[in-house]
């Protein structure tokens, strides 16, 4: 059975990562609008990862025989002045979703919750690579300035993402 703070605290996560779907589909809807169709794709698959590790939480603590309690799930903003400012956002998130992650491993081992322990090691290790996608694409985008061409061969290597 799963302690009850912990139960919170996963239920706490799911919310922040349906967040984070809901975000990603937003940044999604507003490539669109902009007619950036491969930086729509890859914020679109990044939405779906993000569904994923918000199911992958609740199959957790449903095993271990707890009940996810839902709340109601922020509203994303709807719109970003450039396509770096959109990606510097979503780095920003992941920062923050990150030292979530964090603080549910701290939870677990305080409590000496050694499952829960274990099966956040993967979010751990996930992080590290969520943080890096969204910052390269930063750090292409910083380079690239205001070259229009260099926008359209970004979004055209983000439209390739599986």
């Amino acid at each position: 059975m799963i302690d009850k703070k912990m139960q919170k605290a996963l239920g706490d996560q799911i919310n922040a990562e349906m967040y984070s779907f809901y975000l990603y589909l937003s940044m999604s809807a507003w490539f669109e609008s902009v007619n950036l169709h491969g930086f729509a794709h890859w914020m679109k698959i990044q939405s779906r990862e993000e569904m994923a590790h918000a199911m992958k939480i609740y199959d957790f603590v449903i095993e271990r025989g707890g009940r996810p309690d839902f709340a109601a799930i922020e509203k994303p903003a709807a719109t970003w002045t450039t396509p770096l400012a959109a990606f510097q956002a979503a780095y920003k998130h992941e920062l923050v979703i990150t030292a979530s992650i964090y603080k549910l491993a701290e939870l677990a081992a305080a409590i000496k919750d050694h499952a829960t322990a274990s099966f956040l090691k993967w979010f751990i290790d996930e992080q590290v690579e969520e943080e890096a996608n969204s910052d390269a694409v930063v750090q292409k985008l910083r380079l690239a300035g205001d070259a229009t061409g260099a926008l359209f061969m970004i979004d055209r290597e983000l439209a390739a993402r599986g």
